[in-house]
């Protein structure tokens, strides 16, 4: 039985869980007023709009959130690449109406499942190129750029009857390294990042979007502690009149967990300021996961909450402050699930890609096959985009072999390069980060030289000094982006040149 904290704690939770079916302990979670569910890849399969239909059932003011970026981070498309644009493809369009259609099929794909809340759009200014978990997710790394584009985002969404969540508060673009695995912090001069990485944020709150979540990250100026467990930061967003739901980012990441843990961590968060804390995906401990991580971890956050409101350290006046603010979401989101209009006919995925894929360097002659070197980088927590669906859909059934250059001697590299090179088609070597790591760009340049024929599909930010090779810049690790990096190389449409090298 729920005791009056504990399903007071319960009104500001938001966890993962195990499975594509509602595990008892969830269902019975939510009969007692669970604030809802975020859904990630493993929760993901055909019975999804009967699994949203289950969690409604317990509790019909779930808030059931997604991470539905589009472009290289997808949870509904996770098994085979997203067919929506990316965030880096749209900035570059610049095509505002484009971004509002594309962010109005995120919500129509986000309710159809059943689910309400998209995470998302990233309101980060990707200002630092060697950035491990923002990159292609941000729009670009201008802040005016980025603030039309999340307020065009924003307008599809929420016009769609989904709520939107910009992420990550205060600006996870300055960064170079990852929040799943250590705590970064923010060297920049801080009228700098005020006037960069706050605006598309402020402009998102002008836009009136229904949440933001936090950024673990640390702006020593602002104090010690990270963004998520900050008043000072969260109290930012209030003072320019935001009242809306402040969302964590997931408490199990290690800077989180490791530090202060997931009850204390959910308590200093609250205590802070935030809203609904996000406990995270139950499966990022990998090996070391239980079998029953979810509720374990679900247990351990709400316990913090209880026990720091029994000793005094969080006041009750604050946890129900942030339930009503959760509940005020779920009621809006209701009245619209009523009235909600579907997005626009005239939604064309593909022809927005086409437009946003460019060539840097000589035009090769048009292939008949392709036969792939997939040198990307290894997939992040956050991003699950190395997996093998976009060399596959960029070689079509011709040869495609991984090569991880960080592990591979050179000898080895050559003796890839030459096979590939041997094969029926024309070689592309497949690369993300063409200007941070020196070992995908020396790829590159020992691949001119062995078979000048070859071609380079970057997916990573556009790269800012040229390759020896012709460059099919695509801006985004999607089934979507490898198809029209394909159809380009095939000489299906005519890709438009890129007119600088620094682009």
């Amino acid at each position: 039985m729920t005791d009056d904290l504990e399903r007071l704690a319960n009104g500001v939770l938001w966890p993962g869980f195990l499975g594509t079916e509602a595990p008892q302990w969830l269902r019975g979670e939510l009969h007692d007023g669970l604030a809802g569910v975020v859904y990630f890849g493993q929760n993901v399969g055909d019975g999804l709009p009967a699994l949203s239909a289950e969690i409604l059932a317990a509790n019909p003011d779930a808030l059931i959130g997604i991470d539905e970026e589009g472009g290289s981070v997808t949870r509904l498309e996770s098994a085979t690449g997203s067919t929506v644009p990316g965030a880096a493809q749209l900035g570059l369009l610049d095509d505002s109406a484009a971004t509002e259609r594309t962010g109005a099929e995120l919500a129509r794909r986000v309710r159809a499942v059943g689910a309400n809340v998209v995470l998302g759009p990233v309101a980060d200014v990707n200002t630092d190129p060697r950035n491990p978990v923002i990159g292609v997710r941000a729009f670009g790394d201008d802040e005016a750029l980025v603030s039309r584009h999340v307020i065009a985002t924003i307008d599809g969404i929420q016009d769609a009857g989904v709520a939107a969540c910009v992420k990550h508060f205060p600006g996870h673009g300055d960064t170079h390294m990852d929040s799943h695995h250590a705590l970064p912090e923010i060297t920049l001069d801080l009228e700098e990042f005020e006037r960069v990485h706050l605006e598309p944020f402020r402009a998102a709150v002008d836009a009136g979007v229904d949440a933001v979540m936090t950024a673990h990250i640390v702006v020593p100026a602002w104090g010690p502690q990270p963004a998520t467990l900050n008043p000072r930061v969260l109290g930012m967003l209030r003072d320019w009149g935001f009242d809306g739901v402040i969302i964590t980012d997931a408490l199990d990441m290690a800077a989180i967990r490791e530090t202060v843990g997931l009850g204390g961590g959910a308590a200093a968060a609250l205590a802070a300021g935030a809203d609904l804390l996000c406990i995270g995906n139950p499966t990022n401990p990998g090996d070391a996961a239980s079998a029953d991580q979810d509720e374990r971890d679900f247990h351990a956050t709400r316990d913090g909450i209880v026990a720091a409101l029994r000793d005094g350290s969080l006041s009750r006046a604050r946890v129900e402050e942030a339930a009503a603010r959760v509940a005020a979401l779920a009621a809006k989101l209701r009245a619209a699930a009523e009235h909600h209009h579907d997005a626009h006919d005239d939604f064309d995925a593909a022809e927005i890609v086409r437009r946003t894929v460019t060539l840097a360097g000589a035009a090769p002659e048009a292939a008949t096959e392709l036969a792939v070197i997939d040198a990307r980088r290894r997939s992040t927590l956050a991003v699950d985009s190395a997996g093998s669906y976009v060399a596959n859909a960029l070689a079509d059934g011709g040869l495609r072999v991984r090569l991880d250059v960080a592990s591979t001697s050179l000898a080895e590299q050559d003796r890839v390069v030459d096979e590939v090179a041997a094969a029926p088609g024309t070689t592309v070597v497949l690369i993300d980060r063409p200007d941070t790591d020196a070992a995908q760009r020396a790829l590159v340049e020992r691949t001119a030289a062995r078979d000048p024929r070859a071609v380079v599909v970057n997916v990573g930010l556009p790269t800012r000094s040229a390759l020896p090779l012709p460059t099919i810049e695509v801006a985004a690790a999607s089934r979507l982006g490898a198809q029209t990096a394909r159809d380009a190389l095939l000489g299906r449409f005519a890709v438009q040149q890129r007119m600088t090298s620094a682009g």
